[in-house]
């Protein structure tokens, strides 16, 4: 038996996994979101996860107006993507300084397979004057139960005491009203 750690078999994920970057300044406007986007890198195991992730900057180290995406492979990051366009995300805002753990420990949690519910992806979105961490799904909003385990999930994960405030947003709503972040539902 080898002891020698480069010659492990790679433990794979069980999906393949794509970050994306992008960043304006505060006062720019996008024309196309979707070419804003960068893609930097997939990964599919364990090792090829901490090789990328390792060379992220850190969320602090971010300029205001800048987003990390992780998406499963195949699925982009816009709401009109056929794998988003029905579904929603889950919304916490962070004061600055303190949303890099969060971001971690919800990377880990997705792709370890925390969630029973499927997943498309996470934004980490760094603004002036707070971040916002944002969990993308399929699932209708008009399936109740399936959001309640999301959010219980996302809860759980980041071990997130009974009083946080939670916001919800349809992509549907997101692409009519062309925001994101506003005319959100909170839940506590």
């Amino acid at each position: 038996m080898s002891s020698d750690p480069s010659s492990a078999s790679p433990h794979a994920l069980a999906r393949a996994w794509t970050v994306y970057y992008s960043h304006r300044s505060p006062t720019q406007r996008v024309a196309n979101y979707e070419e804003a986007i960068k893609k930097l890198a997939t990964f599919s195991t364990v090792e090829e996860f901490w090789s990328v992730y390792s060379r992220l900057k850190r969320p602090n180290d971010l300029e205001p107006v800048s987003d990390y995406h992780l998406f499963r492979a195949g699925v982009r990051p816009v709401w009109e993507d056929p794998a988003n366009i029905t579904g929603g995300k889950w919304m916490i805002r962070f004061k600055k300084g303190i949303s890099g753990r969060f971001w971690e420990d919800m990377i880990l949690g997705l792709i370890g397979e925390q969630f029973a519910d499927p997943i498309n992806g996470l934004v980490l979105s760094i603004r002036a004057n707070e971040d916002i961490l944002s969990v993308w799904h399929p699932a209708s909003a008009a399936d109740g139960a399936a959001n309640l385990r999301i959010y219980d999930t996302i809860k759980r994960v980041l071990n997130l005491p009974d009083g946080a405030l939670l916001e919800y947003k349809e992509h549907n709503e997101s692409l009519r009203m062309a925001s994101s972040f506003r005319n959100t539902d909170v839940f506590r």
